[in-house]
């Protein structure tokens, strides 16, 4: 009986993506979910800024002519500056309500969070990598 519930509760922790952290006799694993990189660049809304990184989410949308030039972009800082850096991309033709929220009024839009989740830059249109790369180290990526 002990073995199924804990085959459940292991089965249950996969499907909500909560990592399986080994623990000492008398501590638990409570620890707080992890996004995947892949997931902050899926285009789905996210929580944005991540509590306690550098954050740049780029709106835009999947379809967009400039948001398409942004993409590989996005793939190369997200695994560069993945545990430093957090790159999102949300797409706002698929989740509308996400333009209202960032005060989009044109796509692509970057925004660019301190680690305090304060708002520090904002840029309209295709951002090249290496203009990223400089805002990421201003705010102190490393």
């Amino acid at each position: 009986m002990i073995t199924k519930k804990i085959t459940f509760f292991m089965l249950v922790l996969i499907l909500v993506g909560m990592p399986l952290t080994a623990c000492s006799e008398g501590e638990t694993a409570a620890k707080s979910p992890t996004v995947s990189t892949a997931n902050l660049i899926s285009g789905a809304p996210q929580d944005v800024p991540i509590p306690g990184m550098i954050t740049m989410v780029d709106i835009g949308a999947h379809s967009c002519i400039p948001c398409k030039m942004m993409t590989p972009v996005i793939e190369e800082l997200s695994k560069e500056y993945e545990g430093r850096a957090a790159i999102v991309f949300i797409d706002v033709w698929e989740h509308k309500a996400e333009a209202k929220k960032y005060g989009i009024k044109s796509i692509p839009t970057q925004i660019f969070y301190d680690a305090e989740g304060k708002e520090q830059f904002r840029h309209v249109g295709f951002f090249d990598k290496e203009s990223i790369v400089a805002k990421l180290t201003e705010l102190g990526a490393k």
